[in-house]
């Protein structure tokens, strides 16, 4: 009689695991950020305490990084925690060890792993068999951090209830940061719009979800190709890179001739008839030719940036540092909360 193995190398998620969206709840959602507040203040003020001492985490990248890297290490190190750093090519991950034999392995030697990479199944595996704290740090289907550290920087600039924030994200609907924004807006009964050509909407799964906890929520949630429809009233305009990493330099000349309607420029933020209107952008940001990118974009298209237009990401309406030092802000949170407490907050 042969026995199988699989069911008892499997483990249960650890509560502390942050891997989508979905996987919240609001409670959640405003505790993680609540605390982020705090710990915000407190390393603004010089009282922080550190409380992740002796904990060693994995920090897993198959994609480069600047601001997710960089987030976790710095809020590691802050409170106390160690990090190990494994790049593309510094495990066998995916290529000569499979998913759920590494996590297993590492499950015995970290107290907890942040994955960036391509598939959510990746870190759905991790999670399923490592048996500690697991954290998206990006995927391509979903972007949870990147959320809390917007949401943080939304409620920092406007004075009223979170549920007020109307927000539009102009761009490809579909890629990880417009799917996430749809979702995190729904959970939180925000008004999120998503302004897209039909072709590069957000899945109708997705779509589906979002209406579903937009219906619990009382979230005002608008899809559309319309993008003046979808940035009037917006106290938030938000946009990314038109190509992904991990897609084709191919793929610019499909997406530039679908996405310049949708491009953040100054007649666009003036679209939304607010004078407060915010820019947002999760970065790194095509906005001029001082990039190897940017300056092919420029010689094959005529394109002075891409997504949006310097005059817009160096304006005062620009909120995109904010952004990204909240990383760092949203990030300890996440860490703390799994390691000081028995579930996701």
């Amino acid at each position: 009689m042969t026995t199988s193995l699989t069911g008892p190398l499997r483990r249960q998620r650890h509560p502390g695991s942050l891997l989508k969206e979905l996987d919240l709840d609001k409670t959640q959602v405003l505790a993680l950020l609540e605390l982020a507040r705090n710990l915000k203040r407190a390393k603004a003020e010089g009282t922080e305490i550190a409380e992740l001492a002796g904990k060693n985490i994995a920090l897993i990248f198959e994609k480069a990084s600047t601001r997710t890297l960089c987030a976790f290490e710095v809020a590691a190190y802050d409170q106390g925690a160690h990090v190990t750093y494994l790049g593309p090519n510094g495990s066998h991950l995916g290529s000569s060890e499979s998913i759920a034999d590494t996590a297993r392995v590492l499950g015995r030697m970290f107290d907890g792993i942040e994955f960036r990479g391509f598939a959510q199944s990746g870190v759905e595996q991790l999670a399923d068999y490592a048996g500690i704290p697991v954290w998206n740090g990006l995927t391509t289907e979903w972007h949870p951090t990147q959320m809390l550290a917007d949401v943080l920087t939304m409620t920092e600039h406007h004075e009223g209830p979170l549920e007020e924030i109307a927000y539009c994200f102009c761009g490809d609907g579909r890629n990880n940061v417009a799917r996430s924004l749809l979702i995190i807006g729904a959970l939180l009964g925000m008004d999120v719009r998503i302004a897209a050509p039909r072709e590069l909407w957000p899945p109708g799964d997705v779509i589906a979800a979002a209406h579903r906890l937009a219906a619990r929520s009382g979230a005002r949630i608008l899809v559309t190709d319309d993008v003046e429809r979808g940035v009037l009233g917006a106290e938030y305009v938000y946009t990314d890179v038109w190509v992904s990493m991990g897609e084709s330099d191919d793929d610019w000349e499909t997406r530039v001739p679908m996405l310049l309607p949708y491009r953040v420029t100054e007649e666009l933020m003036a679209s939304t008839a607010r004078q407060d209107t915010k820019f947002m952008h999760c970065l790194p940001s095509l906005h001029n030719t001082d990039t190897d990118l940017g300056r092919r974009l420029y010689k094959r298209f005529g394109l002075d940036g891409a997504e949006v237009a310097d005059a817009v990401f160096e304006s005062p309406a620009s909120v995109v540092f904010d952004q990204a030092e909240n990383r760092l802000h949203t990030v300890k949170a996440v860490l703390v909360n799994a390691f000081t407490t028995d579930e996701l907050r």
